[in-house]
C-alpha cells in the first residue's frame, strides 16, 4: 500500500515560478512515455497530435476571490449559491458564526457556518458578489509564489479561452496556449472541446494524512454536455489539458461505468470529488498535459497513477537537473497513459 510519504521529492526553492514568462507559448515541455523522456517545448505540442484526437480544455474563469473584511483575509473557494460561499481565512479560530464582517465598502458578510476543512459559510449582503469581488478582490495566487498580485495577473492568471466564471485557481496547463496555438490544433486534424470545472480548495489543499484514503477530497463542480459527450466518445484519443480536465472526464467515465453507458463518458453536470492514486483505471483519457505539481500532493499522485511513480519520479529528477520552472506559472510536461 502507497502512502503519502511516497510522493515527496526534492524540489530547490528557485524552481518554483513566482512569475508567468513573457509569452505564453514560451514554456518548455518534458515529454514523458513510460522510461522515455525528452526535452521538447509548448509548441511541439501540435506534432504530438494525430488526426481523430479530441482536446479538452477546462474554460473556467478565476475570480478575483481573494479580499479582506473587518482585518481578516479570505479567499472564496465554492459558491453554495449566489450570494452564499466558502472561504478560507487565516484567521479561522477569531471568528465565530453569527458573526458580522465589514468590506471595504461597507458590505456586510453574515458568517452562516465554520468548518475545520472548507473554512467559513459566508453570506454577501450584496446585489452581485462577482461584481464586488471585481472592484475589491485579487486574483486568488497560490501560496508558493509568496506574492500579493501584480497588475499583469489580471491577464495571464487567466486561460485565453477563459469563459463562466467560478474558480479560485487557474487551471493552468491551459495557461500555455494562445489563440495561435489553438487554430494549429485544429488545423492538425483535432477537435478542441471546452469542459467546465470550477477548480476549488483541493488543488491547493495538502494530503495530511499518511494513509492516502483517510483524505477528504474537496468537491468541485464539473460539466461535460451531451454535445461535447458525442464528441469526445467518437475520438481515437482523449488529450486532457490539465488535471482539472483529467479530473471531468474521469467522474463522467465513471459515471458512464456505473449506468451501463457503452462510451467512454456519460454528459455530467454535477460536484465531483474524485479523487485519483495509483491502481486507478482510466477510463478516458489516453494523454495529459499539465504543469509539475508539488511534493505529497494529489495531483503528483494523479500523475502518478497515470503515468507510473517511478516514471514521474525520474521525470521530475531529470526537470529538477534541466531546472524545469514549476507549479502554477511554471513549465509543463505530456505524459502517456503507462498501459498504452
Amino acid at each position: 500500500m502507497l502512502h503519502t510519504s511516497d510522493f515527496d521529492f526534492d524540489l530547490p526553492s528557485e524552481l518554483i515560478a513566482s512569475h508567468p514568462l513573457h509569452e505564453r507559448d514560451a514554456s518548455r515541455m518534458l515529454v514523458v512515455d513510460g522510461q522515455d523522456i525528452a526535452d521538447k517545448h509548448i509548441r511541439d505540442f501540435i506534432s504530438f497530435l494525430r488526426p481523430g484526437d479530441v482536446v479538452v480544455f477546462n474554460n473556467s474563469r478565476v475570480i478575483p476571490a481573494r479580499f479582506e473584511a473587518s482585518g481578516h483575509e479570505i479567499t472564496l473557494h465554492t459558491s453554495k449559491n449566489d450570494k452564499d460561499w466558502w472561504g478560507l481565512c487565516k484567521k479561522f479560530n477569531k471568528i465565530n458564526i453569527g458573526d458580522t464582517l465589514t468590506m471595504v465598502d461597507g458590505t456586510t458578510l453574515e458568517i452562516l457556518d465554520k468548518d475545520d476543512d472548507s473554512g467559513l459559510l459566508l453570506h454577501f449582503n450584496c446585489d452581485n458578489v462577482f461584481d464586488l469581488l471585481n472592484k475589491y478582490g485579487k486574483m486568488p495566487l497560490p501560496p508558493y509564489m509568496k506574492r500579493e498580485e501584480e497588475t499583469e495577473d489580471r491577464e495571464r492568471y487567466q486561460t485565453v479561452y477563459a469563459q463562466p466564471l467560478g474558480s479560485m485557481a487557474a487551471p493552468t496547463a491551459g495557461l500555455h496556449f494562445t489563440d495561435e496555438l489553438l487554430s494549429e490544433i485544429e488545423q492538425a486534424g483535432a477537435k478542441i472541446v471546452k469542459v467546465t470545472l470550477h477548480v476549488g480548495a483541493g488543488t491547493w489543499m495538502p494530503v495530511k494524512t499518511e494513509n492516502l484514503t483517510e483524505h477528504k477530497m474537496h468537491s468541485e463542480w464539473c460539466c461535460i454536455t451531451p454535445e461535447q459527450a458525442d464528441i469526445i466518445n467518437n475520438a481515437k484519443r482523449i488529450i486532457a489539458v490539465g488535471t482539472t480536465s483529467m479530473r471531468t472526464l474521469e467522474s463522467a467515465s465513471k459515471l458512464a461505468k456505473e449506468n451501463g453507458f457503452s462510451g467512454r463518458v456519460m454528459p455530467i453536470c454535477q460536484t465531483t470529488n474524485i479523487f485519483i492514486t495509483p491502481g486507478y483505471k482510466f477510463g478516458a483519457v489516453d494523454v495529459l498535459l499539465t504543469n509539475f505539481h508539488l511534493p505529497k500532493s494529489t495531483l503528483f499522485m494523479l500523475v502518478s497513477a497515470f503515468s507510473g511513480l517511478e516514471n514521474m519520479k525520474h521525470a521530475y529528477e531529470h526537470a529538477v537537473a534541466e531546472k524545469y520552472r514549476f507549479f502554477s506559472y511554471g513549465d509543463c510536461c505530456l505524459l502517456f497513459r503507462k498501459d498504452i
